[in-house]
């Protein structure tokens, strides 16, 4: 990983973005995207993993996050994508209604077989750049780029309207995840 993109203080907010090896659009469907809510879930409560934004696009994730120092981030980060890649892989080939899934097993195990971490498959891109958020400007700057992607994507009109996205929390609702709000 490059010097420039490291997580260097775990009392800071960083900003995060997943994506799908070549952009495969995998979260069309709430069946994958409700797998990543629950790894999150899990990651917040048995590895302090706090998260401030988040929004689940097509073929990516954006995350602002920070550690309750359980264990530092970039493991909770490692672990995670580990897990979901498998997860997520497994149910792609479980599931009788997914009629690309012959293409998106071969997309990700071809990917894999140009890799020397990776063994059968490749779900996640390697990187994952944490941005620091080192002031509230960069942190309301944050929140508005990951709160209006789907609004962007023409996929709803305004940013608490997409329920996999912490824009409703921010809107004073009850969203999917336990969010830890930025000043």
């Amino acid at each position: 990983m490059s010097e420039k993109y490291k997580v260097r203080d775990e009392e800071k907010i960083y900003f995060i973005t997943f994506a799908v090896v070549q952009w495969v659009d995998v979260f069309t469907r709430c069946e994958y995207k409700d797998l990543v809510i629950d790894s999150l879930r899990f990651c917040q409560r048995e590895k302090g993993l706090e998260i401030y934004a988040w929004c689940i696009m097509s073929n990516h994730l954006h995350l602002a996050l920070g550690t309750a120092g359980i264990l530092p981030l970039p493991d909770i980060i490692r672990d995670f994508k580990k897990y979901t890649s498998v997860t997520l892989v497994r149910a792609i080939a479980a599931n009788p209604q997914e009629s690309r899934k012959d293409w998106m097993l071969e997309i990700f195990k071809r990917t894999a077989e140009t890799s020397n971490k990776h063994q059968k498959y490749q779900f996640w891109q390697n990187q994952y750049h944490p941005i620091e958020l080192t002031d509230n400007i960069k942190q309301q700057r944050c929140l508005h780029y990951i709160h209006h992607n789907p609004v962007v994507a023409g996929m709803v009109s305004e940013p608490e309207q997409y329920v996999y996205s912490s824009a409703i929390d921010y809107a004073g609702g009850k969203g999917l995840l336990e969010i830890k709000f930025m000043e």
